[in-house]
């Protein structure tokens, strides 16, 4: 038995002889530990062995076992959607801090260069996320509105200081990337890297300095 399953044991017997108060925070806290060590392993397992990778390798990677595994995520599309909502939230709750800790004009092109790559990560979610599950079903919606926020900001401080047009639609801006990276080719992120480099410079065109 995993040693974070013998903890749930022991806690879990706590509770039974009447220290409730002092063991359920205990238990809440190491579900939450538990469920962050399976996301991280599964975005690892993911990357190196796609998403019909083994569940059992997962929890190998986790350090949990097969059963607190599966009393999270009862099914492998909701692993799926976890991760992908996870890996989403990495990528927008970036732009605020790069906002606040870069010029307008780098903040952009470095929080463009992460969506790059989190798309270049994350083909095999992609292709799950067009099974027809119905467990993906809000993703898409899900997908827009933690992105297009962050990006309006980004893109909204930039024209303000005269860096970039500020005539663009952070959606068409985001599918145009996600357009890319699906056709890459050979190349891969590599390619996407340097095409999001010419639409920077396009960004740059029009451009309308403060008064």
């Amino acid at each position: 038995m995993a040693v974070s399953e013998s903890r749930n044991a022991i806690e879990s017997a706590s509770l039974t002889k009447g220290d409730g108060e002092t063991s359920a925070p205990r238990m809440r806290a190491d579900a939450r530990r538990n469920e962050e060590a399976v996301l991280e392993a599964a975005k690892i397992v993911f990357a190196r062995s796609g998403v019909d990778a083994p569940i059992r390798e997962i929890a190998t990677q986790a350090g949990v076992g097969l059963g607190t595994l599966y009393r999270r995520f009862p099914t492998r599309a909701d692993l799926v959607a976890a991760v992908f909502r996870r890996e989403v939230d990495a990528c927008a709750d970036a732009a605020g801090p790069l906002a606040a800790e870069r010029g307008p004009a780098d903040a952009l092109a470095t929080w463009l260069m992460l969506y790059t790559r989190f798309l270049a990560t994350k083909q095999g979610l992609a292709a799950a996320l067009h099974s027809g599950d119905p467990a993906f079903a809000a993703l898409p919606d899900y997908f827009r509105s933690r992105f297009e926020p962050a990006l309006s900001m980004l893109l909204n401080a930039a024209a303000d200081a005269g860096e970039v047009r500020g005539d663009v639609a952070p959606h068409d801006l985001l599918r145009a990337i996600g357009n890319l990276a699906v056709a890459s080719g050979d190349d891969g992120p590599a390619h996407t890297e340097r095409m999001v480099l010419l639409l920077l410079d396009g960004l740059r065109y029009g451009a309308v300095k403060p008064k």
